[in-house]
């Protein structure tokens, strides 16, 4: 069924409230030129286990920054579909899933529970008045006659689902969809810095249906293999396995920007696990989804540098790579920057 309304909300934050109780939200007041909203994020799941996964990334890079810094300030709806703004947490390459870990939404001390982790990006975005927040999620109202509960605004308005919005599990399965991913961005210009907060319920899987955003889950019985795969998506201490594809091949470098005539675009694979990989029906996607085969294998600890053929290609103004395996599961994605692909024949590092 998916959300009913996504989009992203550009504003600048004015006040806060941490959550608390047995559903909290940390709460966001933000303004645009003429209307209040406000932003509910969730700090703690419904389904157990209880604990939100988060990554915040106080650097971010991205190619649809860009396009976010054109953006006027208010409510815009985003299609769902891959090249544009919208977000999707397995397909958009926005960051290293291995680097999600779930934190509790309060906890005695400092800077140690996930009211704390946002409130001081939060903060400090309030007390800069050129600071810009991104919030992308699920609108609700305007709701005619009805002040805002938290803060009181008048008509009440706001976004929320800021977190991943597939791969659910139970009556959540529901809200289920592809490239409709919430979170958090903001934008300090003195400092040309943008931060990137990210959060998963634990309840959610990693790979999902292409089509519908439902969880793939892969039977586990049998010996390992790549077509093998269990539902958990990563083992502990983050490392790949040899019967787990998320990360078992990293893409390690891309020539986006050659000087060849005609120009070659190249991306480079790394094996990281200890067995030969076969790489039969394996795919590399191109920020349009466009897809190029693989075929043959991949010694343990070994690289591959593969040369990319039309459709497939890499825009100098920035995009992204994915590596699926033979039954259309992530194995790694990257993106790169215009600024990244500025050097003609340098090859990008990831």
């Amino acid at each position: 069924m998916s959300l009913k309304s996504y989009g992203v909300l550009k504003g600048r934050p004015v006040n806060r409230q941490t959550g608390s109780g047995s559903n909290p939200h940390y709460q966001v007041h933000v303004v645009d030129n003429t209307t209040d909203y406000r932003i509910a994020v969730n700090v703690k799941s419904q389904l157990a286990p209880s604990d939100v996964e988060y990554l915040v990334v106080s650097h971010f890079q991205h190619p649809i920054l860009n396009q976010l810094k054109e953006l006027p300030q208010g409510w815009k709806n985003l299609q769902r579909e891959p090249g544009g703004m919208a977000l999707d947490f397995i397909r958009s390459n926005l960051f290293d899933p291995r680097e999600l870990v779930p934190l509790p939404a309060n906890v005695s001390g400092p800077d140690n529970d996930l009211n704390e982790k946002i409130d001081q990006y939060i903060q400090r975005a309030m007390s800069d008045e050129d600071a810009v927040l991104y919030a992308f999620g699920e609108r609700w109202g305007p709701e005619p006659g009805l002040k805002d509960k938290i803060f009181g605004f008048l008509p009440g308005n706001g976004v929320h689902d800021i977190h991943m919005n597939q791969a659910n599990s139970g009556d959540f399965t529901k809200d289920d969809g592809v490239y409709q991913d919430g979170a958090l961005l903001l934008h300090f210009p003195a400092q040309n810095q943008w931060v990137g907060i990210f959060l998963k319920f634990q309840s959610q899987g990693w790979h999902s249906d292409d089509h519908t955003g439902h969880i793939v889950k892969v039977p586990t019985s049998g010996p390992p293999s790549d077509n093998n795969i269990p539902d958990t998506p990563f083992p502990p201490g983050g490392q790949p396995s040899p019967n787990m594809p998320d990360g078992a091949v990293r893409i390690v470098a891309a020539m986006v920007n050659g000087v060849s005539t005609p120009e070659t675009e190249t991306v480079t694979l790394l094996n990281v696990t200890s067995r030969t990989i076969d790489l039969t029906n394996w795919r590399l996607l191109d920020r349009d989804k466009h897809a190029q085969k693989l075929s043959g294998s991949l010694a343990a600890g070994e690289t591959l540098r593969v040369t990319l053929k039309a459709p497939v290609t890499l825009p100098n103004k920035g995009g992204l790579i994915t590596l699926v395996n033979a039954d259309g599961l992530r194995v790694d994605g990257v993106s790169y920057t215009k600024e990244q692909a500025a050097n003609p024949g340098f090859s990008v590092k990831f």
